[in-house]
């Protein structure tokens, strides 16, 4: 396959991709325990032993997970394609993102047997895999580990100490061409307003992810602290935070530590300007650069987008538990639906299950109406010190628990097969800081930046066993916004639009304040929400006053 995107050799990852010269896969081996570990770390995760060293292996493994490209990322690099994890045969816990070559697409199955073949670039010896002919028999899958929340570290919550005073959100759409500082500014002005504050009050910022170059933000603290004459006492603006909703977490642990008492949260986006601008050739990106951080080990094998990371994963899940896309579909067009009451939503119009199973795949087992909508829009958040939460002008929101654990290794491939990762770790600690239990939720906004997001949190906070989401969603009649779990009012972001994360937020705000009009859940008191499609994430349990 021509037009690759090439690794970045690092410090740590050149051997491994120089490794495979010789036509053997070499693999990062524990000398102490026998684990192998992939990519490359300087130590052993289990024994913790810095005894490790590439050493090579049979290059046979089984394919735990896979996705059928069928969109253009590159034009290098068309489609369709398989992207696959797969197991090493010596040690499923090691697995490589990779693509299955030598076979047709629709031939590539789950516990599929495979061997490595290497393709030749200069210094890099990219693995590639082929179906294994001497040995056609279904290859063992790895069993899911057991989630472990962790114990309470004190009888102490820091979430009694704030509540959610305020929320505000600019103008939403595709395509706006507005500067995006200028959107921050319209949700954080509407978010101040809406708690009763003046702008001098606010003494806290807090943002995800800080500045970034790729539509993604409008540069942070910096730039809105500059746009709006503020000196807050005490700022954040980071990407490794339990999800995007994280900023707002940080934004909780600032006031209960009596750093300040009013921050002001917020979260813009402009993907969809901003793809527009570099279709036009308006704004420049780097050309024939090296894949680097997490994309070093995705990239060169076309592995481009979230959809077809998650799409290996959810491959796995219909595989293991023996279901197809109804679950899927009956989440897409239950929050269709949900979003023709909202004037807001960038998607209204109608859907059918049969306009979702018509419309065009994307990467399987992912079409076009399993992935959310690309926009531009802020949405902006304040966090009050519990004690000036009643002197506000509209009811607080409170914030019951927060679920922030990582159970497992922040990878996209090495450990959690069964659901999206890093979905079972907050949610088990969210339990942990109340007495609430699933029962008691009312209305649920759960990210959907693709259905089986949303799918792997219904399973991972208990509201079904795992495996059991199909049946538990029952053609949408459980979701709907009068059945037992009403999910994402709005619309969430398959319909509303890519809000990252904080739309949630801003619904759970106005669901529990009894202020959703024309789709507004009857009664709603408690209201769980969560944010991150992937790695880190992060859970909320919100209730009325």
């Amino acid at each position: 396959m021509t037009g690759r995107p090439l690794p970045q050799p690092t410090l740590a990852s050149a051997e491994f991709w120089r490794s495979g010269a010789d036509g053997t896969l070499h693999i990062t081996h524990c000398a102490d325990c026998g684990r192998h570990v992939h990519p490359p770390l300087p130590n052993c995760p289990s024994c913790r032993s810095r005894s490790v060293a590439l050493a090579p292996v049979s290059g046979r493994a089984v394919v735990v997970g896979f996705s059928v490209n069928h969109q253009t990322w590159l034009p290098e690099f068309p489609p369709p394609y398989v992207v696959a994890v797969v197991a090493l045969a010596e040690d499923d816990r090691a697995r490589l993102t990779t693509n299955i070559v030598g076979c047709a697409p629709e031939d590539v199955h789950v516990g599929m047997r495979v061997r490595v073949r290497f393709e030749e670039h200069g210094d890099v010896h990219l693995p590639l895999f082929e179906p294994d002919v001497a040995d056609t028999a279904p290859g063992p899958l790895p069993e899911p580990r057991a989630i472990r929340a962790p114990a309470r570290a004190s009888a102490r919550k820091y979430e009694d100490r704030v509540a959610l005073t305020g929320v505000g959100q600019s103008q939403v759409g595709r395509r706006l061409m507005v500067d995006p500082l200028s959107l921050t500014v319209d949700a954080c002005l509407a978010a101040v307003e809406d708690a009763g504050l003046e702008l001098d009050a606010v003494d806290g910022l807090s943002t995800y992810p800080g500045p970034s170059p790729d539509g993604m933000s409008e540069g942070g603290v910096t730039a809105l602290t500059e746009a709006l004459g503020l000196r807050p006492a005490w700022v954040n603006g980071a990407r490794e935070v339990p999800g995007q909703i994280g900023s707002i977490t940080a934004g909780m642990l600032a006031v209960a530590a009596g750093l300040c008492r009013h921050v002001l949260c917020f979260r813009t986006v402009w993907e969809s300007s901003h793809s527009a601008l570099t279709r036009s050739g308006q704004w420049q990106t780097p050309q024939n650069a090296r894949a680097t951080g997490m994309f070093e080990f995705r990239a060169p094998f076309g592995a481009l987008s979230a959809a077809q990371w998650i799409g290996c994963h959810a491959s796995h899940y219909q595989h293991r538990y023996g279901v197809g896309r109804e679950a899927l579909a009956a989440i897409a067009v239950t929050t269709r639906a949900n979003a023709a009451r909202n004037p807001e939503a960038l998607h209204r119009a109608p859907m059918t299950l049969d306009d979702y199973y018509a419309a065009r795949m994307v990467t399987t087992p992912f079409g076009l109406y399993d992935c959310d909508v690309p926009c531009d829009g802020a949405v902006a958040v304040v966090v009050s010190a519990i004690e000036t939460a009643y002197d506000r002008p509209r009811p607080p929101v409170l914030v019951e628990a927060v679920g922030t654990a990582v159970s497992e290794r922040l990878s996209w491939d090495q450990d959690t097969l069964t659901h999206l990762p890093q979905a079972q770790g907050p949610s088990a600690h969210l339990w942990t800081r109340t007495d609430l239990t699933p029962a008691d939720v009312e209305v649920a906004l759960l990210y959907d930046g693709f259905t089986f997001n949303a799918l792997s949190w219904i399973e991972a906070l208990g509201f079904c066993g795992p495996g059991e989401g199909t049946d538990f969603i029952a053609g949408g009649k459980t979701i709907a916004l009068d059945g037992e779990l009403p999910l994402n009012p709005h619309g969430g972001q398959l319909s509303a639009g890519r809000l990252h994360g904080y739309g949630f937020v801003r619904e759970a705000m106005l669901q529990l304040r009894g202020t959703a009009h024309g789709r507004q859940v009857a009664g709603a008191r408690t209201a769980v929400v969560t944010a991150g499609g992937g790695v880190p994430s992060g859970a909320m349990l919100l209730r009325r006053a």
